[in-house]
């Protein structure tokens, strides 16, 4: 029986995109494997957000191409937004790989393969008009929840972000295909929805009027859906009517991830952020007032070129003044091709740019901590991921996108499951709790595996 296996960096996206190729290579009859050493395919799906990801991506590639000494049918395949950059490059500087396919071209990965089987190494990247969305060749088994694609690339032109250049410009799903998608992950079991896009709120109808208000409006209503979540949303592209829609349904998960990337006005207008600090603010005001219990997290990138003391406390005093529930902070990290490293900017030392982000990140905590602390005490409803640290432990998420633990009872709940669970404690990081009912027998599980693949 042959044999494959993928490795994946990144994003949500990358992740639904090693769904995909999974799949097809299910469909082929090919199973997969922990083991790179017992496959007979290999991807590498990689991330090209930071600086060094290329060299950090043939690093590993050169691990596994020690692999094909004495293995002539062993098949390497370098796949995401580093091979989409690299492209011919990479058959040049590896010659072991025998494909790179960019994302856009995920859905041809079994005609790649023929292709190389009858001799020729494939460079599949670009962005074709069409990109093949096969419901039935993805493996989502091991998921906890259903991720939809809405919307592919992106238009907004950041100044320090490659997304453009690896994922392409924007392309929208119609509203139909969509919903249909939906319906499909509710008929299999899964009671939580994600849908994705680089910017997920500027999703239109393509050729209408229809805009992310109606799809949420379409989606929400689906019978079945019980939790419904979307990322990543650009600030600009909320609307009033998009925020109503949080608003009123409850099935829209009280998590919203809103990056904002700098709390300076004058760092915001050199990344071409296009909003500024006020009017970030406003918009949060907006979704709460929507959504009282609503949790935001955001971006945050310190030591962009420019950056100065004031322009960083400027992004200290936003922490204090949003109070986010959770934070993903970085150091800059220059882009290849990029605008950024054409601005008159001088650029921050290293060592400046490490105490920002070492003194972002302590302030934070100290802000998360507290956010959650108010949360103990409460009964809430919890997908489980799986098992925590040991056997003892397992753990799963809040609606508002907590990691929760708490003890495994004589009758563990199966992944996938929604259980009541007490919060008895706060972390930083994840909430401790106990859950509730949980000692007698099993609750009857209310979605179901999906490794057998539908139509297989």
């Amino acid at each position: 029986m042959r044999r494959f296996f993928i490795e994946t960096w990144g994003c949500q996206m990358n992740e639904l995109d090693s769904q995909r190729l999974a799949g097809q290579l299910m469909q082929q009859g090919a199973l997969p494997t922990d083991d790179p050493a017992e496959a007979d395919v290999i991807l590498l799906n990689s991330c090209s957000v930071r600086e060094k990801a290329a060299q950090k991506a043939y690093s590993r590639l050169g691990e596994y191409r020690r692999l094909k000494a004495g293995r002539p049918d062993l098949l390497i395949g370098f796949c995401g937004c580093v091979a989409q950059q690299e492209g011919e490059d990479a058959l040049a500087r590896l010659p072991e790989i025998d494909f790179v396919i960019g994302p856009a071209r995920v859905g041809e990965l079994v005609d790649v393969i023929r292709q190389r089987r009858s001799g020729e190494r494939v460079v599949a990247t670009g962005f074709p008009a069409e990109r093949r969305f096969d419901l039935d060749a993805i493996d989502r088994e091991g998921v906890h929840k259903g991720m939809v694609t809405i919307i592919e690339g992106c238009d907004k032109r950041c100044t320090f972000c490659i997304v453009p250049y690896t994922r392409g410009p924007e392309r929208c799903r119609p509203l139909a295909d969509v919903v249909a998608e939906v319906g499909y992950l509710v008929r299999r079991g899964f009671v939580e929805i994600e849908l994705l896009g680089q910017t997920v709120n500027h999703w239109r109808e393509p050729g209408g009027d229809l805009d992310f208000a109606d799809l949420l409006e379409a989606v929400a209503t689906q019978p079945g859906v019980k939790r419904l979540r979307f990322v990543t949303s650009y600030p600009r592209d909320f609307t009033p009517r998009m925020v109503e829609q949080v608003g009123k349904h409850e099935v829209i998960c009280p998590s919203i991830h809103l990056p904002v990337q700098s709390g300076s006005d004058r760092i915001l207008r050199l990344m071409g952020r296009g909003y500024d600090v006020d009017s970030y603010v406003r918009l949060v005001a907006d979704l709460r007032g929507a959504r009282a219990d609503l949790a935001l997290s955001t971006d945050l990138i310190v030591g962009f070129p420019g950056e100065t003391e004031e322009d960083f406390h400027a992004t200290l005093e936003l922490l204090e003044r949003v109070r986010f529930a959770q934070l993903f902070a970085f150091r800059y990290s220059p882009r290849p091709g990029t605008p950024a490293l054409r601005l008159a900017q001088p650029a921050v030392e290293d060592e400046t740019a490490s105490r920002r982000l070492q003194e972002l990140l302590a302030l934070q905590r100290g802000i998360q901590r507290e956010i959650n602390e108010q949360l103990v005490g409460r009964t809430m409803d919890v997908l489980v991921t799986g098992r925590g640290r040991d056997e003892s432990q397992q753990t799963g998420r809040t609606s508002c996108h907590r990691i929760v633990w708490f003890p495994a009872s004589a009758h563990p709940a199966p992944a996938g499951e929604l259980v009541s669970v007490r919060i008895e404690s706060a972390q930083t990081h994840h909430l401790l709790g106990s859950r509730i009912g949980g000692d007698g027998a099993p609750e009857p599980a209310r979605r179901t595996s999906l490794r057998v693949l539908s139509g297989a």
